[in-house]
């Protein structure tokens, strides 16, 4: 039977309990457990899709599309789910399945659609047993159909949340439905460090653990989230007064790779005590070696690059979190450390010269985006890497982007643009999809997950990849038109892949660039620790090629 392990978050959110959850896998799976998650966010939105990554960070593309089908008669396409999952993939190099985020939405949606159908007729609609049975349901499910070992449930936000009260009572209604040693919790929540007296204080912890407490839950284990290492004192206070085994406070500081945090767990005993509560039993010692190898290539990296990410949604650093690691990744690979210069283009707009910080990086990676907000200082900085000859890769919205520079300032096409920002341009180099034109609803509606891409032979998407066929993922609505790019083949922007139709054009670059690579797709999503994205360690081989040339030419 699949053992369930809850876990929650204390005092604020944004304490990393997605990092916590991913990490508590890895001790699983050190051991040889089969592992899978469920992400569960309080909010009303079916899906993440068309929230924005300012607000809520950056949405997370599965494999799969799921039919979310909650009565007959009523589907709804999710591919699109929270940034979490990404985390989860990353550590446990597992596919998450987007039917395993559950979200308030999605719930209640199920509910009433299900009465109006008539399921519940003669009955009161209540959170309790309703709402409830059917986050039960869903969680049950999941187990039945993945049949791990263990199945970690992340409870996204804040213990004392309104928003994820129904939540809290399913987990107490389940933990008393099944065996004592079937369901274990984890509880997150911050230890600050008060300045003024120079201690760590465990006060909010109490706190968060008394609401749970009150709720019908009792933790088995605490993550204290903190700036350093806790002390014993103060892990011996947690425990007094938040009623948990010493041994069962643990200490989770911060770490520099993140992938440390599973053997930070292992030298507190971490993964032990969890499969002494689920009463697993394993025979061999905890294959952590290859984990441990690969966490030293990002703390060992004798080299340094920085490289330029202009965007849009730059005032929050989760917006682009994937890239972020995807960068990182191929940096530990190559011996490199990855220093992130996040640029606010509605600034470059406002002064054209700080286009110039481009100069003293090493790489530029154009963002995902939507909308008008700042596109010209994307454009911009995409025309100032084609002219400098600095190593580029345009992702989605920067691949389009790129286009657009391209045609205004090297085919002299001064009025290109995409109709997503200029409906009635007269040179619409990017437009939307055939199949996008007749679509009126916006969530769930984009070509979504992964899909198959042609590469052509002889170009520099083909020599990152060294395949014809690979699969990536998609999330756009608005594509690069192949008839202008006939002319612009002409002056040396080619098309470097298409889909399997060869009608959508996937990914374009310049020929007689050192580097310079748009893409339609994700590549970041699939980008591990252990085995970066190929496309992101083609990217960083040539920064650091130019890193090395800037570094002779000032000697």
């Amino acid at each position: 039977m699949t053992k369930l392990c809850f876990i929650t978050g204390g005092v604020l959110s944004g304490l990393g309990k997605g990092i916590t959850t991913a990490a508590i896998g890895k001790l699983l799976q050190f051991r040889g457990f089969h592992v899978d998650v469920i992400k569960i966010d309080p909010y009303l939105n079916v899906d993440p899709g068309i929230l924005n990554p300012i607000e809520h960070g950056e949405v997370f593309i599965t494999d799969e599309v799921w039919d979310f089908n909650p009565a007959p008669g009523f589907i709804y396409r999710i591919a699109e789910i929270d940034q979490d999952a990404g985390t989860y993939e990353r550590f446990l190099d597992h596919p998450f399945h987007p039917s395993q985020n559950i979200t308030s939405g999605q719930i209640y949606l199920s509910v009433i659609v299900h009465e109006r159908v008539g399921k519940f007729l003669g009955r009161t609609i209540q959170i309790v047993p309703h709402i409830t049975d059917e986050v039960k349901s869903r969680i049950r499910n999941i187990a039945n159909k993945e049949n791990p070992d263990v199945l970690l449930i992340e409870i996204g936000g804040t213990v004392g949340d309104i928003e994820a009260m129904p939540f809290l009572e399913a987990i107490r209604q389940l933990r008393l439905e099944l065996s004592e040693h079937d369901t274990c919790l984890v509880h997150v929540t911050l230890i600050p460090y008060l300045e003024s007296v120079g201690q760590l204080k465990s006060k909010p912890t109490q706190h968060s653990v008394r609401t749970l407490q009150g709720m019908g839950l009792q933790p088995d284990i605490i993550v204290g989230r903190a700036r350093e290492s806790l002390s014993e004192e103060i892990k011996h206070k947690i425990s007094l007064y938040c009623s948990v085994p010493e041994n069962a406070v643990i200490s989770n500081p911060d770490l520099n790779p993140i992938y440390d945090l599973p053997l930070y767990f292992e030298q507190q005993n971490m993964g032990n005590y969890l499969c002494s509560l689920l009463k697993l039993s394993y025979d061999c010692k905890p294959a952590t070696e290859d984990w441990t190898e690969m966490v030293n290539l990002f703390k060992n990296a004798t080299r340094t690059i920085n490289i330029a990410m202009p965007g849009k949604y730059t005032s929050i650093i989760d917006s682009y979190v994937s890239i972020n690691y995807a960068l990182q990744d191929a940096g530990a690979h190559l011996d490199a450390k990855v220093n992130i210069n996040w640029i606010d283009t509605e600034a470059i707009e406002e002064k054209p010269d700080k286009i110039r910080v481009l100069d003293s990086c090493d790489g530029c990676l154009l963002t995902p985006g939507f909308g008008s907000r700042g596109v010209e200082g994307m454009i911009q900085t995409a025309s100032y890497a084609i002219q400098k000859n600095i190593p580029y890769l345009g992702i989605c919205f920067g691949a389009q982007l790129l286009t657009v520079a391209f045609a205004r300032n090297v085919m002299g096409w001064k009025e290109a643009h995409t109709t997503e920002v200029d409906a009635e341009t007269q040179l619409p180099v990017i437009d939307f999809l055939p199949e996008q034109k007749i679509i009126q609803e916006k969530g769930g509606t984009m070509r979504l997950g992964a899909h198959k891409i042609i590469i052509q032979e002889g170009t520099k998407l083909w020599d990152a990849y060294h395949q014809s066929v690979i699969h990536e993922r998609f999330r756009h609505r608005y594509h690069i038109i192949e008839e202008y790019m006939d002319q612009m083949k002409e002056k040396g922007f080619i098309t470097s892949a298409y889909d399997d139709t060869e009608k959508i054009v996937n990914a374009v670059e310049i020929a007689d660039h050192p580097f310079c690579v748009g893409v339609q797709f994700h590549p970041e999503y699939t980008s591990r620790p252990n085995r970066p994205n190929p496309l992101y360690f083609a990217f960083i081989k040539h920064a650091l090629e130019r890193s090395t040339l800037r570094t002779n030419a000032n000697e």
